[in-house]
């Protein structure tokens, strides 16, 4: 067996050479010429059938790769309309979202979708937009801040055992924002999920090992918080009985480490399709089962693992602070692709800020910083791809909220509602959110609300100006 005669049959570039690593390998097997060559034409007819495992697995691999990427540069046609998909909430929602949603519908890997009552403009998949695809997944319908999560522990203290004084000392003690921020190496605290093996699976995770490293435990800018408050139960749930209790909520993400990750992987799908249409580019895709699709799949699920711990050391910190265990936690990622079953099929389904909700599975649904968040429980709408809102959601953008909204009105909705603000940019002012109980009624299929979270003490980034 020689490279002529593999050439001869179609195999290009590294499928040459794994070619003919496995016909070697089948000839001291004992399998004459002509048996082998059978056998890689039954390769390239369907390298599918190989993938499992065996001595032609890289070579069905590669060939699966090529294929891919060959009929993504052939440009993939859209669909004359738009897949129809539910809206919650249509009346909260800005034009320009429902658009961006029905740009995300005619692309050839949609199967799926639904809009949220939060939903907003965002890059490429709206914030809000929930989208499942078939075998590919599209970096922008995750997000930039990938894993971008929230996480609940309820204290075995009253609400007023801390006074407002010692909570704003610990938080800003034991919490850091802002771009590019982290603890002092002193300070700095270990998780188990810096030690995986998956970041010696990609260059580019080795690369950026070091700089998640140093931000563990932080969180970024923009909407991101970490408060104490007063969490409701009306009635037992959550292994607790009905009552108040002082509570620590966060909202945080996968700091500088996801972003880059985001970045490069949407400039892989982007090049991947250079005749997609420019209406569409930002939800250039990766198919899975290529290199670089399983590739950002990785990235993204290690992503998604580091933003979830980055929660724990915040919370872990100022538990031990105050001496105590938490009773009860809840989490869950707002800013990810998972695998799920949808109808018959096994789908991608892209949830960019869309908190999922199964039946019976709990969630966290914030406000603003001055505003209540929702504990729920998922009812699992098929229509809505068992998902529901991440928040409020913006009613107006950070630049328009910086340039209209009066620093006094702000302040005066704050002491209001008895908060007590630590940075927070007037970007990130109430007036620029929805009203979240607008949002949560305008979801009653999707969720069912367990517990109210009250905001007494919040710590935010300073944002575009401090309010």
């Amino acid at each position: 067996m020689n490279g002529k005669l593999v050439t001869k049959l179609g195999f290009e570039k590294k499928a040459v050479a794994l070619a003919l690593a496995a016909a070697t390998q089948r000839e001291r097997a004992g399998l004459g010429r002509q048996e082998i060559l059978e056998e890689l034409r039954a390769v390239q007819e369907n390298p599918g059938a190989f993938l499992s495992g065996g001595v032609y697995a890289d070579l069905a691999a590669e060939l699966t790769n090529q294929r891919a990427k060959a009929d993504a540069r052939r440009g993939a046609e859209l669909r004359s309309t738009p897949l129809p998909y539910r809206v919650w909430g249509e009346d909260l929602i800005e034009p320009g979202a429902r658009e961006q949603m029905d740009a995300a519908m005619v692309l050839p890997i949609s199967r799926a979708g639904a809009l949220m009552p939060d939903a907003h403009v965002g890059y490429g998949l709206p914030i809000g937009g929930v989208l499942a695809a078939e075998d590919a997944v599209i970096p922008y319908g995750v997000g930039v801040d990938i894993g971008c999560s929230m996480r609940l522990s309820v204290l075995p203290l009253n609400p007023d055992a801390l006074g407002t004084d010692e909570a704003r000392r610990l938080l800003l003690k034991h919490t850091r924002f802002g771009a590019g921020v982290g603890f002092e190496k002193r300070d700095r605290e270990d998780h188990e999920v810096l030690h995986e093996s998956t970041w010696r699976e990609q260059p580019l995770l080795r690369h950026l090992h070091d700089k998640a490293a140093e931000q563990i435990g932080t969180s970024g800018s923009g909407n991101h918080f970490a408060e104490f408050g007063t969490l409701t139960l009306t009635q037992p749930d959550l292994g607790l009985e009905a009552g108040e209790y002082l509570a620590i909520l966060s909202h945080s993400g996968s700091r500088g480490f996801g972003a880059q990750v985001a970045n490069h992987y949407t400039k892989v799908a982007q090049a991947l399709h250079p005749n997609l249409d420019p209406a569409v580019r930002k939800l250039a895709w990766l198919p899975l089962g290529t290199e670089d699709g399983e590739g950002y799949w990785q990235a993204m699920n290690l992503a998604g693992r580091y933003a979830l711990a980055n929660h724990e050391l915040i919370h872990r910190r100022l538990a031990r602070a105050l001496n105590v265990d938490p009773l009860a936690t809840v989490s869950n990622s707002h800013n990810l692709a998972w695998r799920q079953r949808v109808g018959e099929h096994d789908l991608i389904v892209h949830r960019k800020g869309a908190t999922p909700a199964e039946r019976g599975q709990l969630g966290l649904i914030p406000g603003s910083m001055a505003d209540p968040g929702f504990v729920v429980r998922g009812l699992g709408n098929p229509e809505a791809l068992a998902s529901a809102s991440h928040g409020a959601g913006r009613q107006m953008g950070r630049k328009a909220a910086a340039n209209t909204l009066a620093k006094k009105d702000v302040q005066a909705y704050l002491s209001e509602r008895g908060v007590t603000l630590i940075g927070g940019g007037i970007d990130e002012a109430p007036q620029a959110y929805k009203r979240i109980e607008h949002v949560i009624a305008r979801q009653s299929d999707l969720v069912d609300v367990v517990a109210q979270f009250t905001p007494r003490v919040v710590r935010m980034d300073t944002g575009s100006e401090d309010v």
